[in-house]
């Protein structure tokens, strides 16, 4: 059973090309699905699999308190590979047919007053070549929106600073062009100049962030930073590398920006999904208009 789910993680990461994170999860889903089935329905078959061992599986993810959110995926997951092994004729049934998606709960995301977001850009002290690094990685997230991951990924190319963008690669490969600010620019400028030299020492690479060791900063060199810098901003809201991105659309969307724009910034394939910002934008309407009209 555990070679199908090679195969099809396989399929998904040479054929579909989807996201590395994408492809993680799908894996962790269904080994956890496999191991269940395996363990706990005494299943070794995937043709064994039915509808009601698949909702077994789905309840106890609830009973350890799992959000409809986590089911919703796990159920994409399982959806998605029963039809593979349909596909590949490895089975003739899916279980999955009739199993209805739960509605995932919408949870506002988490942003930072523009007070904060200046706090947290002036933390990274510029006088070494760490400074100029992270304060480069900071501007450049909040000027653009985009995801850890992506700004990671970025080659010393992929910043055209005379035309004012930078050039990313996203979920599913897809590339966007996104607009830098001058403030952003003359952050990347000055660490370009002053400190990525230092930090790439003797390694010859194309990569824009570098970690000590002269390599490709990774998300869990990125986390500790931003963390780091949190504290030293006073600030004291919970703060994850996501922040920042959703902090970018809610403030342009509170100044006036073009829903439709912002989507395109984000990379965002359904404008759905653009839209929680929005919500965001109407709550500190409202909690302006309570704190200051003389009759609310």
């Amino acid at each position: 059973m555990e070679d199908q789910i090679r195969d099809f993680i396989h399929f998904l990461t040479i054929e579909k090309g989807l996201a590395k994170n994408t492809i993680v999860s799908y894996e962790r889903d269904l080994k956890s699905y496999w191991y269940y089935l395996k363990n706990i329905e005494r299943i070794n078959e995937w043709n064994d699999s039915r509808r009601v061992n698949i909702m077994h599986f789905l309840a106890q993810l609830k009973d350890q308190g799992k959000s409809s959110k986590t089911v919703a995926r796990h159920i994409a997951s399982i959806r998605s590979f029963h039809q593979f092994l349909l596909r590949e004729k490895v089975t003739n049934q899916d279980p999955t047919v009739h199993i209805e998606t739960p509605q995932p709960e919408r949870s506002l995301p988490k942003v930072l007053s523009m007070e904060e977001v200046e706090a947290l850009l002036e933390a990274p002290k510029v006088m070494d070549h760490f400074g100029l690094r992270d304060k480069a990685m900071l501007e450049l997230l909040y000027a653009t929106g985009m995801r850890v991951s992506e700004i990671i990924q970025l080659d010393i190319s992929d910043v055209h600073a005379a035309m004012g963008f930078v050039r990313c690669v996203g979920k599913g490969n897809k590339e966007r062009i996104i607009p830098i600010g001058q403030t952003a620019l003359n952050a990347i400028e000055a660490y370009l100049q002053k400190g990525r030299g230092k930090l790439a020492s003797h390694n010859r690479t194309n990569s824009l962030f570098l970690n000590h060791h002269g390599n490709r900063l990774t998300r869990q060199g990125f986390w500790k930073i931003l963390k780091k810098l949190t504290k030293e901003a006073n600030i004291e809201k919970e703060i994850t590398p996501h922040t920042l991105r959703h902090s970018f659309a809610t403030h342009l969307l509170m100044n006036g920006a073009d829903l439709r724009a912002v989507q395109e910034m984000l990379g965002h394939a359904d404008i759905s999904t653009t839209q929680i910002y929005t919500h965001i934008t109407n709550v500190r309407i409202k909690d302006v208009y309570s704190k200051f009209h003389p009759r609310a």
